[in-house]
């Protein structure tokens, strides 16, 4: 059986640049992905993997702007010294045989999502996704495992369940009813993680938490009823898009391991 590596390359990149306190920005991107390559090396030798799939955003708008403008907006842009660097980046990354994968239209998650699940369908083997990234761990759901490299761990059913109280089943719910202000998902006002668990448990999902909300007649019934419109918003903001034009076959993706070992 095969072992497909997925790779949230610029959750990778940017975690290693903001923890860099190099104040010469072209020093901090050169020396932040010099970093990321040796990530990249060290995540091949440790997974061993028969495929790999390095995905990055491919930048501009996406789908979720158009459904909702101000998605986002507060998100500091990429530093021109990274972005400029990550042609370097990915040709070192061919070099080795990693295929570096951007579709216009789509974030990251997306390429991803499609990818992983489409595999799993399939039943071509175990998929491991390298991020830190909460919306990718909906993927559990799907029988993925997540991969944090920096602090060395597997994110799996449990942890998801320890870590927000629901299972991945219930996680993009969960998500969007407590919104995320850093991506401008709005959510439900006064609703964070803990308050949105509790009602995924009570409820089972967001559809069973609406129809309950009419004959609530506390203040979280009232919010519910007020912010319908921009959690049905949120919900699918949320969600990943499954049915991405990836442009790769599983050969293009496939992995000679034994260099990295």
């Amino acid at each position: 059986m095969g072992k497909l590596l997925a790779i949230d390359a610029l959750n990778i990149v940017r975690r290693v640049y903001e923890a860099n306190e190099e104040v010469d920005l072209s020093l901090k991107a050169e020396t932040a992905l010099r970093h990321s390559l040796s990530s990249f090396r060290k995540l091949l030798g440790t997974h061993q993997p028969t495929h790999v799939l390095a995905a990055f955003d491919f930048g501009g708008a996406t789908w979720r702007h158009d459904l909702y403008p101000h998605y986002r907006e507060q998100r500091e842009a990429m530093p021109s010294a990274l972005k400029d660097g990550l042609i370097d980046f990915q040709s070192r990354l061919a070099e080795w045989g990693v295929q570096a994968v951007s579709v216009p239209h789509v974030e990251a998650d997306d390429v991803i999502a499609t990818c992983v699940l489409r595999w799993l369908s399939e039943g071509r083997g175990e998929a491991i996704v390298a991020s830190t990234d909460k919306d990718l761990h909906v993927l559990i759901a799907g029988g993925a495992v997540l991969w944090d490299h920096f602090r060395g761990e597997w994110h799996d059913r449990t942890w998801v369940e320890t870590k927000f109280g629901v299972p991945p089943e219930q996680l993009a719910d969960l998500l969007a009813l407590a919104g995320d202000p850093t991506d401008g998902i709005p959510g439900v006002s006064k609703v964070g993680v803990k308050t949105a668990a509790k009602l995924l448990q009570s409820y089972g999902d967001i559809d069973r938490i609406m129809a309950g909300a009419g004959i609530l007649k506390d203040a979280m019934g009232e919010r519910l009823r007020k912010d319908a419109v921009q959690l049905a918003l949120s919900r699918q903001l949320v969600a990943l898009k499954t049915d991405v034009r990836l442009g790769v076959t599983w050969n293009k993706l496939s992995f000679d391991a034994g260099q990295f070992g």
